[in-house]
C-alpha cells in the first residue's frame, strides 16, 4: 500500500516537472510563431525561425513526451492500439512537417506539435492530481494508525515503534491516545471514539474483555490492551486493502468502454487516413495534413478511459469515510438493479446478543432487591443469558453467594444470607415444587412473543421474572422503513424458530419471513428469489457466506466473521442497517456519474471529429478540446463528493 502511495506521488511530481519544462520551452515557440501578430514584426526570417522552432520542439516531443510516444507507437508494432497512439502519431507527423518544409513547400506544423504535446502534458498532470485527490481517502486511512506504542516489558513501560508490537504484548493506552493495534482490554475501563473506522459518532464504552480496534482513540480512562492482531492482519489494514481492491477493480460498463476504445482507436486511424486522402483529392496538401492531425488529436479517448475509474475511485473513497467498503467494483453497477433484499436475523437485524427486555416483580419485593439477588447469582455463570441480567443490573458490588450450582438445561441455584434462591425456566420451578399458577398466562404470553423467561424464586414462592431476547438494533426499523418505501422486496431468512422470527419481522417491518432454515439452505433460497430479479443478501456469520456469494450483491456486516467479510461484495464497518440504504444510494449515484462521464467523453468526440474532418478545427484547438473533455470528466466525478447518501 505504501509503495502505491509513493508511486502515485511520484507520478504527480513527474507530470508536474514535465508540465513546467514543456511550457518554459513552448512559450518561446509561441513568440517565434506569432511575433508579427504580437509585436508587429518578425523576430527572425522564416527559415531561421523554422529551424529554432524545430530545435525547441524536439525536447518537448521526444524527451518530455517520450513515455507517451513509447506507449503510443508500441501499438503500431503489436497492432493493439491505445489512447496514446493517436497523440503519438499526430505529434510526430506534425513535427516532421517542419523538416519536410525545407525540401517541399508545405505548411509547417512542428510548432503546433510542441503546443499539442504541451497541452496533452498539462491534461495528464491535471488527471494525475485528480487521481491523487480521489485516492486521498486511502492515505487518510493510513494516517489514522498510531506510529508508536507503549508496552509493558518486565513491568516497565517502554515506547516502541508500532512495527515492533507483537501478538500478546500488553499495551498501555492513556486518555487521548490512539489505540495502536487490534486487541482485547485486559484491564481498565474507558470510552473509545471509533468514528474514524465505523463512522459512528458516539463513543463506545470498553470494559475488561472488550475488543478494541487499532487507530481508534481512547477517551477518558487508562486501558491495558492485549494485542491480538498486528500489521497487515489488523482491521484498519484490512479496510485499506478492501478500498484499494475496489479502486483497482472494473465494473461491467468499464469493460464495455475498453472494448469500444479497442475498436475506436484503429477506426480513427482509418478516418484520419481517409481525411488526408479526401483533402488531397478535393483540397490541398496543407489542409490534408492539418485536418488529418486534428482528427488524430481530438479523437484521443483519454476522457473515455478516465470516465469509469475516476468515478469509482471517488465513490469508493466516499464510502470508506462512511464505513461502506465497496470490495468489488461491479457491485456499483449491479446494486442499482437489485429488487429483493434478503436479511439474516441474528447480528444483522438484531444485535446478536441477549438483553433484558423487561422485568416483573411480585408483591413484597422491590425491583432493586430482585436485581441484587439475581445479578449476584448470575455473576457466577458464563451463560449469555446470565450476562444479560448482570449487564442490565449494572451493580458495583455483589452479595456473597454460597453453594452455587449450575443446573444444566434448567438454570442456577445458590444461597445468599442463608436463604436459597433459584433462577431458571419452568421446568426448574416445577422440580422444586414452586407454584407458577399466578404467572403462567403472562409467562406463556411472553414466550409466544419470542422472549426467553427467566424466573426468580426462593424455596417457597416466585419473586419475579426477567424477559430476555436478542434485541433489535436501534436503526433497523428506520432502515427497513426506507427500503419498503423505496419499493424493495424485504425478506428475512433465519435458522431461529417461527415465533421469534415473525415477532422480529413484525417489529421492523419485514414483508416476508422464512424461519427454521439450515445454513446450507440459505443460498438455495437466494437462488429461488433470483428467478424474479437481482438479489442482495445482508449477513454477518459463517453460515451466511454461501448466501453472500450466491447473491448478486453480498453485503457483509463488518462486525461479523472474517469468512462472511471475505464473501461480501460490500462491507459495512458499522454493522448497522443504515449502511445498507447508504450503500444503495452511493451505488446509484456513483454509477450515475459513470454514465454522465461516458456521455461527456463521447459527446466531445461526436461534435469535434466532424469539425476536424471538415478542416474547421485547428490541431491546437483540437488538443485543447481533448484536454477539456478529460478535465470535464474529472470535475464531474469529483462533484460526487457533494452528493447526499
Amino acid at each position: 500500500m505504501e509503495e502505491s502511495e509513493i508511486s502515485q506521488d511520484l507520478e504527480i511530481k513527474t507530470w508536474k516537472n514535465k508540465l513546467i519544462s514543456s511550457w518554459i520551452i513552448t512559450i518561446p515557440i509561441i513568440f517565434l510563431m506569432y511575433s508579427e501578430m504580437i509585436f508587429g514584426f518578425k523576430i527572425f526570417q522564416t527559415s531561421v525561425s523554422s529551424l529554432f522552432i524545430l530545435v525547441f520542439a524536439f525536447p518537448i516531443i521526444f524527451v518530455l513526451g517520450f513515455s507517451t510516444l513509447k506507449s503510443g507507437l508500441k501499438g503500431f508494432t503489436s497492432l493493439y492500439f491505445n489512447m496514446d497512439s493517436l497523440i503519438s502519431l499526430g505529434t510526430v507527423v506534425a513535427y516532421l512537417t517542419g523538416i519536410v518544409q525545407f525540401f517541399y513547400p508545405i505548411q509547417n506544423y512542428s510548432g503546433i506539435s510542441a503546443m499539442v504535446m504541451t497541452i496533452f502534458v498539462t491534461g495528464k498532470y491535471i488527471e494525475s492530481r485528480a487521481r491523487g485527490r480521489a485516492g486521498q481517502e486511502i492515505k487518510k486511512l493510513l494516517e489514522l494508525g498510531a506510529k508508536n506504542a507503549v508496552v509493558l516489558r518486565s513491568g516497565k513501560e517502554v515506547e516502541i515503534p508500532i512495527s515492533d508490537v507483537k501478538i500478546g504484548d500488553l499495551i498501555v493506552v492513556k486518555p487521548g491516545e490512539k489505540i495502536p493495534t487490534d486487541g482485547v482490554v485486559a484491564k481498565g475501563e474507558s470510552s473509545v471514539d471509533e468514528s474514524m473506522v465505523t463512522g459512528e459518532s458516539l463513543p463506545v464504552d470498553k470494559l475488561k474483555g472488550s475488543s478494541v480496534i487499532g487507530a481508534t482513540i481512547n477517551q477518558d480512562g487508562i486501558l491495558y490492551v492485549r494485542a491480538t492482531k498486528v500489521g497487515r492482519d489488523t482491521f484498519l489494514a484490512h479496510i485499506i486493502d478492501l478500498v484499494e481492491e475496489a479502486q483497482g477493480s472494473k465494473v461491467p460498463i468499464q469493460k464495455l468502454a475498453d472494448k469500444i476504445t479497442s475498436i475506436f482507436v484503429p477506426s480513427v486511424l482509418v478516418l484520419s487516413l481517409l481525411t488526408f486522402v479526401g483533402w488531397i483529392i478535393f483540397g490541398n496538401f496543407n489542409s490534408a495534413i492539418g485536418s488529418a492531425i486534428a482528427v488524430l488529436v481530438i479523437s484521443c479517448p483519454c476522457a473515455l478511459g478516465l470516465a469509469t475509474p475516476i468515478a469509482l475511485t471517488v465513490g469508493s473513497g466516499m464510502g470508506a469515510k462512511r464505513g461502506i467498503l465497496i470490495r468489488k467494483g461491479e457491485a456499483i453497477q449491479t446494486m442499482k438493479d437489485v429488487k429483493t433484499i434478503v436479511f439474516d436475523k441474528t447480528g444483522t437485524i438484531t444485535k446478536g446478543k441477549p438483553e433484558v427486555i423487561n422485568i416483573k416483580t411480585c408483591v413484597g419485593i422491590k425491583e432493586k432487591e430482585l436485581l441484587e439477588i439475581s445479578a449476584s447469582l448470575e455473576k457466577l455463570s458464563e451463560h449469555p443469558l446470565s450476562k444479560a441480567i448482570v449487564n442490565y443490573a449494572g451493580l458495583k458490588s455483589y452479595k456473597k453467594v454460597n453453594s452455587f450450582k449450575i443446573l444444566r438445561g434448567k438454570g442456577i441455584e445458590g444461597t445468599i444470607s442463608k436463604r436459597k434462591y433459584f433462577i431458571g425456566n419452568r421446568r426448574l420451578l416445577e422440580e422444586k415444587n414452586i407454584s407458577l399458577k399466578k404467572f403462567s398466562s403472562e409467562i406463556e404470553m411472553r414466550e409466544n412473543e419470542g422472549k426467553t423467561v427467566l424466573i426468580v424464586a426462593d424455596e417457597k414462592k416466585v419473586l419475579g421474572f426477567f424477559c430476555v431476547a436478542d434485541s433489535i438494533k436501534e436503526d433497523s426499523r428506520e432502515s427497513l422503513r426506507i427500503l419498503n418505501r423505496e419499493g424493495y422486496n424485504t425478506i428475512m431468512i433465519t435458522g431461529d424458530n417461527e415465533i421469534t422470527a415473525r415477532t422480529i419481522a413484525r417489529e421492523v417491518g419485514i414483508k416476508k419471513v422464512i424461519a427454521n432454515v439450515l445454513p446450507e439452505e440459505k443460498s438455495k433460497q437466494v437462488i429461488e428469489f433470483q428467478k424474479n430479479g437481482f438479489v442482495a443478501f445482508v449477513g454477518d456469520g459463517v453460515n451466511d457466506a454461501p448466501a453472500l456469494k450466491q447473491a448478486n450483491v453480498g453485503i457483509a456486516m463488518g462486525g461479523g466473521t472474517d469468512i462472511a467479510i471475505e464473501a461480501g461484495d460490500i462491507i459495512l464497518t458499522k454493522s448497522s442497517l443504515t449502511g445498507v440504504t447508504q450503500a444503495i444510494n452511493l451505488s446509484k449515484k456513483t454509477f450515475g456519474k459513470i454514465k454522465q462521464n461516458l456521455f461527456w467523453a463521447f459527446a466531445y468526440n461526436v461534435i469535434a471529429i466532424p469539425l476536424a474532418v471538415s478542416g474547421i478545427l485547428h490541431p491546437v484547438f483540437a488538443e485543447i478540446a481533448m484536454a477539456l473533455s478529460s478535465i470535464t470528466v474529472v470535475t464531474n466525478a469529483n462533484l460526487l463528493r457533494r452528493a447526499k447518501i
